[in-house]
């Protein structure tokens, strides 16, 4: 391991616990069914799957789990159902030490995401929100103490929007909204975001719902520019192996995303927001804190599933050429 790798990974997050505050993540909590196949079927058609696994998932466990991995302190609060996937779906969140104790257990099932890969890597999606569901206003109030008390709320699309923008009201430290998927949010909530992390497809719809009256423009560069005029603090818009962009009112940054050859791109948005909270937390700047949230991204498209491939302070990430 390089002393470069290795500063970089270490130093901010191991001081996060300790000098800076925590990190809670209020969001969705996921079992992955995973199922592989040639092809997918045309409508209608039945064909035969090469395997099946279920694995823990959710866009809120998964970034609780890329946060607590580097070292920071994490809470989830969200919503499981009475149910065996409820087990499956927090297992790592329990390896890696997240605080669950906000976690409710609640009489619909554990949320449930229906995930086909084809031989080319494509896939299809469907999310069953079930638990998550039930993560509106009031549940989220009941949390109110937690919430208000962390050094950074994150937050994502797969919960209600009444429950994003109560968080988002009672957040009192920095607020990462991750809207992914793209839900319709009051314009106030969106603008709370410090930062408003999406990508390209994201940004546009987000910029759509602050200006409904304007053309959207189709190149990034523009797009986190009109962001930041229509009132929000600060913007992270990710590129893929492009890298990203953020900006906030001290300027605009552009930064490299190391080349890597990938093997399953899935969750690895949601490592790169885990690893961004960590760092926010550990009072690192936001340029900074995105160079490395980059790093990590593109350790994890190098393995396959989500949580798995999330590094941990041991793991040496990949380094942008020079």
């Amino acid at each position: 391991m390089s002393h470069l790798a290795r500063s970089a990974l270490i130093s901010p997050a191991s001081t996060s616990t300790s000098a800076h505050g925590s990190v809670v993540v209020v969001g969705s909590i996921n079992v992955d069914q995973l199922i592989r196949v040639q092809r997918h079927p045309k409508p209608g058609e039945t064909l035969i799957g090469t395997s099946m696994e279920y694995l823990p998932g959710g866009k809120g466990a998964n970034q609780a789990v890329a946060a607590a991995r580097l070292g920071a302190s994490v809470r989830m609060v969200g919503a499981v159902g009475r149910d065996l996937q409820a087990d499956v779906a927090t297992a790592i969140l329990t390896d890696v030490g997240v605080d669950q104790s906000a976690v409710r257990t609640v009489g619909e099932p554990t949320g449930l995401a229906l995930v086909s890969v084809d031989d080319d890597g494509e896939n299809t999606i469907v999310v069953i929100p079930g638990a998550n569901a039930l993560m509106g206003a009031q549940a989220v109030q009941s949390n109110a103490g937690i919430i208000a008390a962390a050094s950074v709320v994150v937050l994502q699309g797969e919960i209600p929007a009444e429950g994003i923008a109560q968080a988002a009201r009672l957040a009192t430290g920095r607020g990462v909204l991750n809207l992914a998927p793209v839900i319709e949010l009051d314009a106030a909530t969106i603008r709370r975001a410090d930062p408003l992390v999406v990508n390209e497809h994201e940004a546009a719809l987000v910029l759509a719902q602050l200006e409904p009256h304007r053309a959207v423009p189709t190149e990034d560069a523009k797009l986190v520019s009109r962001l930041l005029g229509s009132g929000v603090a600060s913007v992270v818009l990710t590129r893929g192996a492009k890298g990203a962009i953020c900006a906030d009112r001290d300027g605009t940054n552009i930064v490299a995303s190391p080349t890597v050859v990938a093997v399953d791109s899935a969750g690895a948005g949601d490592a790169f927001v885990g690893a961004l909270s960590a760092q926010l937390a550990a009072g690192v700047s936001l340029p900074q804190a995105v160079r490395l949230a980059v790093r990590v991204g593109a350790f994890a498209v190098q393995s396959r599933g989500t949580q798995t491939s999330y590094p941990t302070l041991a793991d040496v990430l990949p380094t942008v050429n020079a």
